[in-house]
């Protein structure tokens, strides 16, 4: 591991999030959200829907901006910042894995791996098409660097997005029910990409999920419900 495994990735202070502000319907969603997520957490984000799981992954994602309290990446507050900083913060130190993989059907797997990196630098040199395919390499997929998406199979397409959301080298790795579209042993594979990604390069993962056997199969289980954290505790599987 590169980086310090006691390494603070993240810290949320009374976060707070509303919609409809300065309306009649003006709601609170998130009530004063603490949390910290070190490099070596390995951690499920559970909660019944509604609870405000979504809206959460969103503001520790820098996608949105929440109504008061601190959000810290990496030491730095976000409160102040401008969008472009903002933009440039969350491609170089979080990754991003959805249930669904959105992956450019125009492009290959390699290209579709190295796009957030391609996004901010252009065009990728030597060394950053020999870290893609290495990528594609460790979730298995190293002869398939040349297929478009509509020749893999959807556990391809999804082992795809797990290397697109690590060619930054993130800091954080975010999964938002990463397996719910998958068969039960192509989930598992998935999942051990992600303890190899945090044990091997420091990655702190987040992992929101329905599914309880997989939440007790992470080090640390965070409950969300009705916009509160109620249980944040090791998981018994540890």
């Amino acid at each position: 591991m590169s980086e310090s495994s006691d390494q603070e990735v993240l810290r949320l202070a009374d976060l707070r999030k509303s919609y409809n502000v300065g309306e009649p319907t003006q709601i609170e969603i998130l009530h004063g959200i603490d949390l910290t997520l070190r490099r070596r957490d390995f951690a499920a984000l559970i909660g019944p829907s509604g609870s405000g799981k979504s809206t959460l992954l969103n503001l520790i994602g820098l996608l949105d901006q929440p109504a008061s309290g601190e959000l810290l990446v990496l030491g730095q507050a976000t409160s102040g910042l401008e969008d472009s900083r903002r933009t440039q913060l969350r491609a170089h130190t979080i990754g991003f894995v959805f249930q669904f993989h959105h992956l450019i059907e125009a492009f290959t797997a390699l290209e579709n791996v190295l796009m957030p990196w391609m996004v901010t630098n252009g065009k990728p040199d030597k060394r950053m098409l020999d870290w893609g395919r290495s990528l594609l390499d460790a979730v298995g997929l190293a002869n398939s660097e040349g297929k478009k998406p509509r020749e893999l199979s959807g556990g391809q397409q999804q082992r795809v997005a797990v290397a697109r959301a690590l060619v930054t080298r993130p800091a954080l790795l975010l999964a938002d029910e990463p397996t719910g579209n998958l068969d039960t042993r192509t989930a598992e594979g998935v999942f051990k990409l992600f303890r190899r990604f945090n044990e091997e390069m420091g990655c702190a993962v987040l992992l929101v999920t329905h599914d309880p056997r997989l939440a007790q199969s992470c080090d640390r289980v965070i409950e969300l419900v009705d916009g509160r954290i109620v249980r944040d505790e090791v998981s018994k599987a540890r």
